[in-house]
C-alpha cells in the first residue's frame, strides 16, 4: 500500500495494512521530530576578524629523537 499525503512526500508501507489515520499520525510525529531536530542543528554564525584569517598555524614541535642530523663534524 502506498499513500501520498502531500506533494513531494512518499510513504511506502512494507508490512501490514495501516489505516489512513495511522499513516497521518506517523507522518505528523516524524515531521514534528524532523522540524525540531533541524531547528536545533543549526550552527551559530561566527565572524572571524581579518587578523584571525591571516594567521598561520603553529609550527610542529621539534623531533628530538632525530638528533642533530647533518652536524656530524
Amino acid at each position: 500500500m502506498t499513500a501520498e499525503p502531500a506533494p513531494g512526500l512518499r510513504v511506502d508501507v512494507r508490512r501490514g495494512h495501516p489505516t489512513e489515520e495511522e499513516l497521518a499520525a506517523v507522518i505528523a510525529v516524524v515531521t514534528t521530530g524532523y522540524v525540531e531536530e533541524s531547528e536545533d542543528a543549526r550552527a551559530d554564525e561566527t565572524r572571524r576578524s581579518r587578523w584571525e584569517i591571516s594567521q598561520r598555524g603553529l609550527r610542529s614541535p621539534l623531533r628530538r629523537d632525530l638528533g642533530w642530523g647533518g652536524f656530524s663534524g
